[in-house]
């Protein structure tokens, strides 16, 4: 049982388990060595109600609590961290903008597919020339005749180009605020608006199964009422956005650590050296223990942040746990893979071997949904140090 989380929580991981090693499992290495974006397992993943655990029941979700997207991201990312960003990015930057600041005509038009897993939603917040900085967006959006008229470019969008992807939430300045600053609100754009290009898939390091683009816009047209929340709260609403998806990265992070745990003790176990497991070997079962410290300490901030946001705790005290969570668990989960793969040797270095894939996989951690160093910034003011 882990710290928090209830019987029901524990129940539904073993849901989520069972079916991630039935449908992904055996087919993973295969897809990973092709870049393959297993659409019907996200069906699969949609009928299982995954997509919809934090959606309200009258768009077809579950209604259950933010824990539970953790324990489903969790489990899927402890098989394939590929298709746990998939799972993360559908529900937490796809589904939650529209869920949290859409107005009843867009819930109903984009969240009973997107809830059910038919489809995909993007979130087009990162720029060529601005990553951390995301106050710094170029994209620009004009209302004119009843119609926004964006032009831009979006880069590293995850779920944005796939065969099901429906529409993306783009960030874009609006205007000029009183005080000289840009005005950024989020808008709605469907996939294959006029002028709205999804440019090839990007030839990625890691995380080959998933679905990544940049985008570009020229002269889009959409209607005003594609506006997604109030005008100029944009960049409020995403930073929001933002702080749901640290934890979710952060229980990416922990099925990552847990995965490299599982291996080790099997792969010691079993693999011999001058006559005994290697397991029985301090220098490798000192390793292994690190292992599994790193999986509890992780596991507890990550579900500790999750219960924070279930209680409705103001923004700031979730906003720190958030932060700390998602810091820990993801350099944890970094050092993790590189010490599962010191225990399998050459063999860690071998894609036969799954570890190979998670050390592929892990670095990105440190660096989507806000750096390392901008948690640590994050971290530091809620201290109340006055860090720029």
């Amino acid at each position: 049982m882990t710290a928090g989380l209830s019987r029901e929580h524990e129940e539904f991981r073993a849901v989520v388990r069972e079916f991630a090693v039935a449908e992904i499992t055996p087919y993973i290495a295969e897809w990973d060595k092709k870049h393959y974006f297993p659409v019907e397992v996200v069906h699969k993943m949609g009928d299982l109600g995954l997509f919809g655990l934090t959606a309200p029941e009258g768009y077809g979700g579950a209604g259950a609590d933010f824990t539970s997207l953790c324990v489903a991201i969790e489990e899927i990312g402890r098989v394939d961290q590929a298709l746990g960003i998939t799972l993360e990015a559908a529900v937490g930057l796809g589904i939650n903008p529209i869920l949290t600041f859409g107005n009843d005509e867009q819930k109903s038009q984009w969240l009973p597919d997107l809830v059910a897993g038919r489809t995909l939603a993007g979130f087009g917040l990162t720029e060529p020339g601005s990553g951390s900085d995301a106050g710094a967006t170029r994209t620009r959006a004009e209302l004119r005749a009843g119609e926004w008229i964006v032009n831009g470019a979006k880069q590293f969008i995850t779920n944005s180009g796939s065969a099901i992807t429906s529409v993306v939430v783009v960030t874009a300045k609006t205007g000029e605020r009183a005080d000289g600053r840009a005005e950024i609100s989020a808008i709605l754009v469907p996939n294959g608006t006029p002028g709205f290009l999804v440019e090839p898939a990007y030839d990625k390091l890691g995380w080959h199964c998933s679905d990544t683009h940049p985008l570009t816009f020229t002269d889009v047209r959409v209607p005003a009422d594609h506006l997604l929340g109030e005008r100029g709260r944009g960049f409020s609403q995403f930073l929001a956005t933002l702080d749901d998806g640290r934890v979710a990265i952060a229980a990416l992070a922990v099925g990552c650590i847990q995965a490299c745990l599982d291996m080790s003790v099997e792969y010691a176990g079993q693999r011999t050296s001058f006559g005994v497991p290697i397991g029985a070997k301090q220098g490798v079962a000192f390793q292994i223990s690190d292992l599994a410290v790193m999986a509890e300490a992780a596991r507890a901030l990550t579900y500790k942040a999750a219960a924070i946001k279930d209680a409705g705790a103001p923004a700031k005290v979730f906003r720190q746990a958030a932060a700390v969570a998602k810091l820990y668990a993801t350099e944890s989960a970094v050092t993790a893979t590189r010490i599962a793969t010191q225990v399998f040797g050459g063999y860690g270095f071998m894609e036969e071997y799954p570890v190979a894939r998670f050390y592929r996989d892990a670095k990105i951690l440190e660096i989507g949904e806000g750096t390392s160093e901008v948690q640590r910034i994050l971290i530091a003011r809620g201290l109340g140090l006055p860090v720029e």
